[in-house]
């Protein structure tokens, strides 16, 4: 099968490399992955919701996962609770999915591209069995490092059935 999704800024990693460089090369792939189903639609494609009983879209998908990204290498690795949501509101359900209607795709995925960068940043001090906090007990950046492949992975299947919906493009 063709990877309909071939792209020079995404490669799954080497099939042996050590531990650390898999999990970074996975959760690059799905990051990458992610990025690449948004692309080649308009603005209304992306904020398109087209699973009726569903809040999700390509562009709150972006969004959720620029707050997953802050809440595991902010709040929980570094031990910064008090770092501030950009969208979400605890008040609100799916408040980092829905309302789009004012939501800039530009300015979205430039803040997606800097928890990104600042995921990057908070990880490289740390060593894998070097932990956190997550809700009073220590979490290892290995355990965020898995659970962030399988979060991406997750919702990139969803993305995948979006674009499907929303353009008929279907790829790995």
């Amino acid at each position: 099968m063709v990877d309909e999704l071939e792209d020079p800024r995404r490669a799954e990693p080497a099939f042996v490399l050590d531990e650390r460089a898999m999990l970074e090369g996975w959760l690059e792939y799905h990051r990458t992955t992610l990025v690449l189903k948004c692309e080649g639609l308009t603005d209304a494609g992306r904020k398109a919701r087209p699973v009726p009983s569903s809040a999700l879209s390509l562009h709150g998908l972006v969004r959720h996962m620029a707050e997953v990204e802050r809440n595991w290498f902010q709040r929980v690795l570094l031990v910064r609770p008090d770092t501030p949501s950009r969208w979400y509101d605890p008040a609100v359900e799916d408040s980092e999915l829905i309302p789009l209607d004012d939501a800039d795709w530009d300015t979205d995925l430039a803040a997606w591209h800097d928890e990104c960068g600042a995921a990057r940043r908070a990880a490289a001090d740390h060593g894998l069995d070097d932990t956190g906090v997550r809700r009073g007990e220590p979490c290892s950046l290995r355990w965020i490092y898995t659970h962030m492949i399988e979060e991406y992975a997750r919702h990139n299947g969803h993305a995948d059935l979006l674009r499907e919906l929303v353009d008929g493009e279907v790829g790995c």
